[in-house]
């Protein structure tokens, strides 16, 4: 305060902040008269009067601040101390409030309205007669009327207004506060050019409004009709400046009113019968939305930046109103919208496209606003299913799809597809709109989003009418050949669709050629006509990059390669259950298509995005061709785990799982011939050095000892444990080992529950007299104690969800070596292990007593008590 110089505001604002820790240090204990002293000491110096303003914000943000999650610790002591403050010291910190802003209002405006912020801010917490009196309100109205300080009094009233408080209290504040508002002048928004005032005060009548909702709500629920009828009175008469503010042209403006707007609109769907003003009321919502729906002539549509964004969600909320338009009126808002898409795309030609596109996007929205079942819009209500087909017969034969603006474009083929079972009930206008998909007006577009988008479209248009597509299906697949180019890097030709986009287009053409009535040759012919350039071009490529130098050129060689692998991939998602690959006569093309893949395995260039591809192909093969892919699987596994990463291994894993888990018992010589080998691609890969401080490595090997207890579980868990057993005593027993070690040593509960799986099963399975030998020794020695030695350590969480599922399964595991070993097991228990662990009789026997019990839920329930007892 007595610097000559004042502090820099960073400065002032950690000081508040040291205060405030203080404060709620030691408030309650040892300085009570923290504010009194500080008042003291402040008087009404400006310096001083601004820092004790910062001290009380930060100290609102240690006690409320809605953002920060706090310990039940720290909300006991925040709710204390606010109890406290109530009862010692709120009122005084009022006054000084008020005579601050008495003080400075006219003269100093920056601390006034922090005063208003810091009364904003408490009024949540504090008995709000203090502030909601005439001598603060009167104030704080005044203040409404003064430019600088105006936003921040309109916040502050809204604080007010948003605080809770009996229903008919509230009421007479808010009609209070908007007669004085009214009788200002502030009502009439058209005089007010300061669109940031507009914005907050916006907010404010927002804040009555809903405030007014909610007295009504309440009042209804407990029956007491006349105040609920005044409370509906005072809503219905803010209506008007409500629609004022959601019409103007500033969106921040319009936006912040929208909750107001909503609630209104759920009130009257409550309503058994609207009146006429209502009514009008309804109407005029509905055109304001229209009218806001749409694009500005600033939008830019080639780079959309941050103010595009803010339109996109300001549309987003706008729809949500437009929804509640349907629900309080449908025939209305159909009717609506029928009125403005038939007038704009009868002169489409003359008409902005703005106009042109929010026309569009209406009929669009309906779709989610009159929802139907399975997008049966054309069936069913006859009123609404006629207007529908009028408006969408309108726009395929209107010829809008040739509108020379982005927008327009991407929102018709949106609405063709969003409405596409129209084309079954009016089939007469697929080819048109399967022109537009395919010329200069969609996938051959000037403009790069547009093809993208249209792309996907196109793929989905496809599917959902797969029936009716049968006629076009030879002109469909000659139109979009230039489209599957693969394009190589070397021709520098820009391919008019991108990598991303082509996929569809090969799912596309997969699925006309497998769902297309043709016998099984011909659809074999097409599929071979499809895919064959692929393989061509990638045993061309392949060559190209055996040869390459240059790393760059390597890279886009066998990014080209990958698409390649994922084009072909993508093609066999038009197979199902009932059109199999062997039905429609194609698993010859694809069993061609591994053999040209394969070979980039053994290529030493660029291998993990080779075989990221290849793996991925190998998945889709497993699903499609089933036991016919298994005589590739061997030398495919063979150079896959060559020269492997963690990453690698990872990924390799759950194709063998993949394959394990579907071929079971066909695939156990492969399975015994590669086990030991990708066990110690693994262990080598775990037991590489790495640096201590390396998090990225420490994950990447806990990532791949999930996978490899995955593995293990796959293999047990399909019945093929007679893979383990017989790769020789010292490899069972290094397996067995692993499998404990990751049960106990490593404080990973996913991989944890993985290893108690695995070793519940193999007590299951080799656990009795007559299993392998020496397993019975193991289980005692190494599995008993693993499943107290886990769950007893400091890293073992009971207050973590996976780390409860990790003890359920050691519970499995407990139950098993029971059921398996009997008496024995209790005995060992008793007599030997538990003694060993100092556990007290009188557990030793509850432990046993539960374990015995038939009911195995009861056994995993008593097993949580018991560690929680048991841990220090």
């Amino acid at each position: 305060m007595l610097t000559p110089q004042p502090e820099k505001t960073f400065i002032r604002n950690k000081a508040a902040q040291v205060f405030a820790l203080l404060f709620v240090t030691e408030y309650l204990t040892k300085w009570p008269k923290f504010f009194f002293d500080i008042l003291s000491v402040v008087d009404l110096n400006p310096r001083g009067v601004d820092l004790y303003l910062r001290i009380l914000m930060a100290i609102d943000s240690e006690l409320v601040d809605r953002d920060v999650v706090h310990t039940s610790e720290e909300a006991r002591r925040n709710t204390l101390i606010k109890d406290t403050m109530r009862e010692q010291c709120i009122p005084n910190l009022v006054e000084s409030w008020y005579q601050i802003l008495q003080n400075y209002q006219y003269s100093n405006s920056e601390v006034t309205c922090q005063c208003l912020e810091v009364v904003g801010a408490y009024v949540s917490w504090i008995d709000l007669s203090l502030i909601a009196n005439d001598r603060f309100i009167n104030m704080l109205l005044g203040h409404m009327s003064i430019e600088v300080l105006r936003e921040e009094a309109c916040d502050c009233l809204f604080e007010i207004v948003n605080k809770g408080m009996d229903p008919v209290d509230k009421m007479k504040l808010v009609e209070s506060l908007c007669q004085v508002l009214q009788s200002a002048g502030f009502f009439s928004i058209d005089q007010e050019e300061d669109v940031d005032f507009l914005a907050r005060f916006s907010k404010l009548v927002n804040g009555m409004g809903q405030s007014l909702i909610v007295s009504w709500t309440k009042l209804i629920k407990n029956g007491d009709i006349k105040n609920a009828q005044e409370a509906l009175q005072a809503i219905e008469t803010k209506v008007e400046l409500m629609l004022q503010l959601l019409i103007h042209e500033d969106d921040d403006i319009s936006s912040n009113i929208i909750g107001f707007c909503y609630d209104y609109l759920h009130i009257l769907k409550q309503l058994t019968v609207l009146s006429d003003q209502q009514k009008a009321n309804v109407e005029a919502i509905m055109l304001a939305v229209m009218k806001k729906l749409t694009y500005d002539e600033e939008y830019n549509f080639e780079n959309e930046g941050e103010d595009e964004a803010m339109f996109v969600e300001y549309r987003k909320q706008l729809k949500l109103l437009l929804d509640r338009l349907a629900q309080v009126s449908p025939e209305l808002l159909l009717a609506s919208v029928r009125r403005v898409f038939s007038s704009t795309l009868q002169n489409w030609q003359t008409t902005r496209f703005m106009e042109v596109e929010v026309a569009i996007r209406l009929l669009y929205m309906l779709a989610e606003a009159l929802p139907v079942s399975h997008g049966a819009h054309f069936s069913g209500d006859v009123s609404k299913a006629s207007a529908l087909q009028d408006m969408m017969r309108t726009l395929v034969t209107s010829g809008v799809s040739s509108y020379q603006h982005t927008s327009v474009t991407l929102e018709f083929f949106e609405t063709v597809v969003r409405y596409e079972k129209f084309f079954t009930v009016e089939p007469q206008h697929i080819p048109c709109v399967l022109m537009a998909f395919l010329d200069h007006r969609g996938l051959r577009h000037s403009s790069a989003k547009v093809r993208s988008r249209t792309a996907y479209l196109f793929s989905r248009f496809v599917k959902s009418l797969n029936k009716q597509m049968n006629p076009f299906i030879e002109d469909i697949l000659n139109r979009i050949q230039d489209l599957l180019e693969l394009s190589p890097p070397e021709n520098g030709y820009q391919s008019l669709l991108s990598s991303d986009d082509q996929l569809f287009i090969y799912e596309t053409a997969g699925v006309l050629i497998v769902n297309s009535e043709y016998p099984a040759e011909r659809k074999q012919a097409l599929m071979r006509n499809l895919l064959a350039p692929l393989m061509e071009k990638f045993k061309i490529l392949l060559e190209k990059l055996m040869l390459a130098q240059d790393e760059e050129r390597q890279a886009s060689l066998a990014d080209c390669l990958n698409h390649a692998v994922g084009f072909a991939s993508r093609t066999s998602k038009a197979f199902s259950n009932k059109q199999t690959v062997k039905q429609c006569g194609c698993s010859e093309v694809y069993l061609d298509c591994l053999q040209t893949f394969l070979p980039a395995l053994s290529c030493p260039l660029q291998k993990d995005i080779l075989r990221s591809g290849v793996r991925t192909f190998l998945h889709r093969m497993i699903i499609c061709l089933e036991e016919e892919v298994l005589p590739f699987i061997p030398s495919a596994s063979e150079h896959m785990l060559k020269d492997c990463e963690a990453k690698d291994l990872q990924e390799f894993i759950p194709l063998i799982n993949q394959i394990t888990a579907k071929f079971k018992i066909q695939v156990s010589p492969f399975l015994q011939q590669m086990f030991m080998p990708l066990l110690h691609a693994i262990f080598e890969v775990l037991l590489r050095p790495a640096e201590e401080n390396d998090q990225s490595a420490a994950l990447e090997k806990q990532m791949l000892r999930r996978s490899y207890f995955a593995f293990l579980q796959t293999v047990t868990g399909s019945g093929m444990s007679e893979v383990i057993a017989n790769q020789g005593a010292e490899n069972v027993e290094r397996v067995l080992v692993t499998v404990i070690q990751g049960a106990v040593e490593y404080p990973d509960p996913i991989a944890q529950k993985t290893c108690f799986i695995i070793l519940s099963k193999l007590v299951e399975l080799w656990g009795g007299k007559d299993g392998p030998v020496g397993f019975a020794d193991f289980v005692y020695k190494h599995i008993v104690p693993a499943c107290f030695l886990a769950p007893l350590k400091q890293t073992f969480d009971l207050a973590d969800a996976q780390t409860v599922l990790a003890l359920s399964e050691c519970a499995v595991t407990l139950k098993t070596i029971h059921l398996k070993r009997g008496p024995e097991c209790v005995q060992y228990l008793q007599q030997e292990y538990l003694p060993s662990l100092q556990v007290a009789p009188e557990i030793i026997q509850e432990f046993c007593q539960a374990l015995q019990q038939p009911d195995a839920k009861v056994f995993k329930n008593y097993l949580k008590v018991f560690f929680q007892r048991a841990k220090p």
